[in-house]
């Protein structure tokens, strides 16, 4: 589970009880692997005081990679070794925790050597504080030249109906490798979960306003494509969400984290455990919803910038 409960979306604060609240639900339905990072407002914070009596029955990560000069500025992506270490201290004091499972690269320095950065990532490994190594939004060159500094376990990347590059180079890399994808945004940013028909039923501040696939024109077509999923959950008996989450995991090696602020959300997406796809059904979904049939960018020119391609 991906966790929105640091004002990801908006800058609207969230209530730590009904933070917490998410969290406790999530473990009592039998989720485990909890995913967050320090760049999601105070997302550590309350997920630190969510497990703090239950640390033993979590599977704990969190990203670092975006940092601040001064507060108020914009973010810059920081891969030194030495930022490499301080990052997970101050996550470690948030979390109120010992050690990561798995401690993630949210974005790759363009101005240091993968290498070094996975090579002080590692270092955390022997000292401890950190389980497994992730990537996220990595190349397959990339990912393959930090395996061989020391073993990557997951990569975060985008991955869904709506969003399918991982298939190109990334995901056959990833499982000659044996390396986990970890499919971020999983409901293609909401469309899937078809709880939007227009743009005005975003918050004002909603940072997808910006996006390439929420513009104009994009937008309806891919309103018009998620109403084609919509058509087959509902001949399926299930929810859009949940036959969306369903075809991800249909892939041994592709674990989703949908993430919700809402215990109501949330227990739906855990129905997607039970939705039972047959190979007829995979073949409608990919007649109706086929690669590469989602309109647009999936960031607009800055965080585009962002990604290691």
């Amino acid at each position: 589970m991906s966790l929105g409960i640091g004002d990801i979306y908006t800058s609207g604060a969230r209530n730590d009880a009904a933070a917490i609240a998410v969290i406790e639900r999530a473990l009592e339905l039998g989720i485990t692997f909890l995913d967050t990072a320090d760049i999601y407002g105070d997302s550590e914070v309350k997920v630190g005081k969510a497990i703090r009596s239950r640390r033993a029955d979590v599977v704990l990560a969190t990203k670092f990679g975006f940092a601040q000069s001064q507060v108020g500025q914009e973010e810059r992506i920081d891969g030194r070794p030495q930022y490499v270490h301080e990052a997970c201290e101050r996550s470690l004091r948030r979390l109120e925790v010992d050690h990561i499972d798995v401690y993630y690269l949210h974005r790759v320095d363009p101005a240091v050597p993968i290498e070094d950065t996975v090579g002080a990532m590692a270092d955390l490994v022997r000292q401890g504080k950190v389980g497994h190594l992730g990537l996220s939004e990595v190349s397959a060159a990339t990912l393959r030249r930090a395996y061989a500094v020391h073993p990557i376990a997951a990569v975060q990347t985008e991955y869904s109906l709506f969003t399918r590059d991982p298939e190109d180079e990334l995901l056959p890399a990833m499982r000659d490798l044996g390396v986990t994808l970890v499919a971020y945004s999983p409901l293609g940013r909401g469309f899937l979960a078809g709880r939007f028909r227009s743009v005005d039923d975003l918050a004002p501040d909603d940072w997808r306003r910006k996006n390439p696939r929420f513009q104009g024109a994009a937008f309806a077509r891919n309103v018009a494509l998620a109403d084609r999923v919509r058509e087959l959950a509902a001949a399926k008996g299930c929810t859009p969400a949940q036959l969306a989450l369903a075809w991800l995991l249909t892939r041994e090696d592709v674990v989703p984290i949908p993430g919700t602020s809402s215990v109501e959300r949330l227990a739906e997406n855990a129905g997607a455990l039970t939705v039972q796809l047959t190979r007829e059904e995979l073949g409608e979904i990919e007649r109706r919803s086929p690669k590469g049939a989602a309109t647009g960018e999936r960031y607009h020119a800055s965080g585009a910038a962002l990604l290691n391609g």
